[in-house]
């Protein structure tokens, strides 16, 4: 592709492409080239300008090799990108707020006072019909009261006033609404799929293939932990699936042969096998969207307490413009209190707050499923942290294979990866991994393998009864024994390592060391967030107590537990919020489930289970946990700016009406001042409350 360099600073270019403009497409398709790879850190694409900023983390040959590398009609772009885009939808808020602007003052200049005042009256029609709504569904909103206000201009005049109310009425919703489809856009898209690869069920049976590769009539296997990745049927098996990301509902749902399923639900208990019915885009994100926007997690406490504040208030300013009336007998004084009102600034910067603050975590990786969650991380005083792929690396290795029969290690590696491979665990991804790299091809061994939650895995390899996993699994559930004349072997295993145990027909056959460091930020981060105010941080895990007891120590936490099981983990919850705490729980995996959905605040880790993340209240990169702190900062500052707000509010607001009772300020002018003030703290609340930091990229 050829292009001008406009502009370039160290490891910044600005470049523009040998066209007039591009399509919202085009932009979309250059913007999901470039962040395709690594060293693209932020791209900006304007596509009225055909202009691209790039930041990137390489030589600045290599970013130039990448653009000349572009072509529009090479690269594949995935339907769901374009679906998702929220740059169309900006362009015509921008476009909408321009032509206002450009409309309003443009009469001014250009129409005479009669025709303007006749055009107010025909504008203020909608205005009285929302009002009137408003008394049909037996409430008095803040719809009526601008209703009332602007007829009362009309009725006496004064054009202006109403022309200058309904505009500035009209730049708050359109602010109010672009802010909102935004951030519920920018949400949605984070909560939309991300599944690269499926189970594909064929006459040679299961083989793993990249999702694009399946067609409608396809037959794909999901287990247990596993997000639902198309469309279909159920032609065998049944589970108990959760449809939250759907449905809203918070009960998973028992599904079985002829039953439909839909993309983006998680299967919690069971394995399904498929059929596809819908294989691409399917809309899922407008789904999404729709659950969003119908669901009340979106609104903290505090947003929701003002904005029944602002109705409540709505009779109170009626009356007193009617009392004002009565008592003065002059109609200015009446008028002026009907300029001003509580409820508009209310319900306008109070959600916007909210959105932008939810839009702004996403900076940072954080994906938050309502502003009520925020308010809850700001309260909280517990943070509970699941061990394994939370305060170590979300990426174990395994170390070493140590082998208690007469296989070989790397025939007992092929084997476990067989039966790991199945199954959504970092654990499981490190016995994968360490296969793949020696190249051991672990074609099915076994029959159908089943999952039990926080234990391990069970079936047959060669009609022999295979377990792997947790000492308490395989030795105590499975009653496992150890070879005697492996005992000494045994016994001299490294402490410092964590414990994969294989066995088959009752006989321990290897064990799997795994390599689980702690996060090298675990330390730095426990300090922060114990300056931030949490009184109770604690490290829960399935691990021994000897791996626990080390973890423990170096990451600095006030208590932990181990060996535990989910229901353990899900009980100390219950317990802290019963003696009064706030509790947020932080995991990763499947067996984190209960406990995530038990705590004021599930943060579940970007690369865990599906179910955790479908669970979980808040979603986290699992590149550093810093974004903790960040998000514990965010929500602190949130509030602080939600009660700024109603403060700033109230007093202002307050004294308009005073001013405008005593007669000081004429109608025209409290009108402009509260409809200022209302659009001025709208665009407040839509400023950042953290430092400038690079967007976080996006997943695809």
């Amino acid at each position: 592709m050829k292009f001008t360099i406009k502009h370039e600073i160290t490891n910044r270019l600005r470049v523009h492409l040998p066209m007039k403009h591009m399509t919202f497409r085009e932009a979309d398709t250059l913007e999901y080239y470039l962040l395709g790879f690594s060293e693209i850190r932020e791209v900006k694409v304007y596509e009225r300008t055909a202009d691209a900023v790039i930041v990137y983390d390489c030589g600045r040959g290599r970013a130039l090799t990448l653009l000349k590398g572009f072509s529009f009609d090479a690269v594949n772009v995935p339907e769901t990108v374009f679906e998702s885009s929220g740059r169309e939808a900006s362009a015509k808020y921008r476009d909408k707020i321009f032509t206002s602007i450009l409309l309003h003052y443009g009469q001014r200049l250009l129409l005479p006072d009669p025709v303007r005042l006749v055009l107010a009256a025909v504008k203020n029609i909608k205005y009285i019909i929302r009002g009137l709504k408003t008394l049909k569904n037996r409430k008095l909103q803040v719809e009526l009261l601008d209703a009332a206000a602007i007829t009362a201009a009309v009725l006496t005049g004064d054009h202006k006033t109403a022309s200058s109310v309904m505009f500035l009425l009209s730049i708050g919703d359109t602010l109010e609404e672009w802010t909102h489809k935004r951030s519920v856009d920018d949400l949605a898209r984070r909560m939309a799929l991300n599944v690269d690869k499926v189970w594909l069920l064929n006459d040679n049976g299961e083989v793993m293939v990249d999702s694009s590769q399946v067609v409608c009539g396809d037959k794909v296997v999901v287990r247990m932990g596993n997000m639902i990745p198309f469309d279909g049927e159920v032609v065998y098996g049944e589970a108990m699936v959760n449809q939250a990301s759907m449905t809203g509902e918070s009960a998973a749902v028992r599904k079985d042969t002829t039953c439909t399923v839909f993309a983006g639900t998680v299967v919690e208990e069971g394995e399904l096998t498929i059929k596809v019915t819908q294989a691409e885009g399917c809309g899922r994100f407008d789904k999404i969207v729709k659950m969003i926007e119908e669901s009340e997690k979106l609104k903290s406490g505090l947003e929701s307490k003002a904005e029944h504040l602002a109705d409540k208030l709505v009779p109170y300013t009626l009356l007193a413009s009617a009392a004002t009336w009565l008592f003065s007998r002059n109609v200015t004084k009446a008028v002026s209190v009907l300029m001003v009102d509580y409820s508009c600034a209310l319900k306008m910067a109070m959600p916007i707050s909210v959105l932008s603050a939810i839009r702004e975590a996403t900076d940072y990786g954080i994906t938050v499923k309502g502003g009520r969650f925020l308010e809850a991380v700001a309260d909280a005083d517990t943070i509970v942290f699941d061990k394994t792929g939370t305060l170590t690396k979300a990426c174990p290795k395994v170390k070493k294979v140590v082998s208690f029969c007469d296989e070989n290690e790397d025939e007992l590696l092929r084997q476990a990866a067989c039966l790991e491979e199945h199954f959504p665990h970092s654990v499981a991804r490190a016995v994968v991994d360490a296969a793949l790299e020696k190249g051991l091809t672990h074609d099915e061994l076994h029959t159908k393998a089943e999952y039990i939650v926080a234990h391990g895995i069970a079936s047959y390899i060669n009609d022999r009864k295979a377990v792997i996993g947790s000492w308490h699994f395989v030795f105590e559930d499975e009653g496992a024994v150890i070879p005697p004349e492996y005992r000494e072997r045994f016994d001299s295993l490294p402490d410092e390592y964590s414990h994969l145990y294989f066995a088959k027909e009752g006989k321990l056959c290897a064990c799997i060391l795994i390599e689980d460091p702690m996060r090298e930020e675990v330390t730095r981060v426990i300090g922060e967030l114990k300056d931030q105010g949490f009184k109770h941080i604690v490290m829960m895990t399935g691990d021994s107590e000897r791996t626990a007891a080390v973890i423990a120590q170096k990451a600095g936490v006030d208590e932990y537990y181990s060996e535990v099981l989910p229901e353990d983990k899900a009980e100390y919850v219950e317990k802290a919020k019963a003696d009064g705490r706030s509790v947020i729980m932080i995991g990763d995996g499947i067996n984190d489930s209960p406990a995530l959905s038990a705590a004021d605040v599930g943060i579940a880790i970007s690369e865990g289970a599906e179910i955790a993340r479908q669970i979980a209240d808040v979603t986290i990169n699992s590149d550093d946990l810093e974004s903790i702190v960040a998000l514990r900062k965010l929500s602190t500052l949130l509030m602080k700016r939600i009660r700024f707000n109603y403060r700033t509010i109230v007093g202002f607001n307050t004294s308009l009406i005073a001013l405008g009772v005593a007669g000081i300020l004429p109608p025209a002018t409290s009108a402009m001042l509260h409809n200022g003030s209302t659009v001025a703290l709208g665009l407040n609340s839509m400023t950042r409350l953290l430092p400038e930091k690079t967007a976080a990229k996006g997943e695809k």
